[in-house]
């Protein structure tokens, strides 16, 4: 069964990969939802589903942010100085 949270299990994504990965449609940061297992991107409003540790960038297999996931605080950021 695929790691992705259907199955029960947290999807992980290598953290060298993280730090590399932005948001294809702003080239902002990305932050790491692991409850949902997703990069959050803010600017964007979208969620990029990860799949058997996999990110999906693309914006049409993205969830859009509702008003409440923006009003909740943010993930950790991925990379780079705090």
């Amino acid at each position: 069964m695929p790691a992705d949270g259907r199955d029960g299990r947290k999807a992980e994504v290598d953290p060298k990969l993280l730090e590399l990965l932005a948001c294809p449609l702003t080239k902002g940061p990305l932050t790491w939802d692991p409850e949902r297992s997703e990069l959050v991107s803010r600017v964007a409003k979208l969620a990029y589903p990860v799949r058997d540790g996999i990110p999906i960038m693309l914006p049409s297999e993205a969830r859009t942010i509702s008003a409440e996931d923006m009003l909740a605080p943010p993930p950790p950021r991925l990379g780079g100085p705090s």
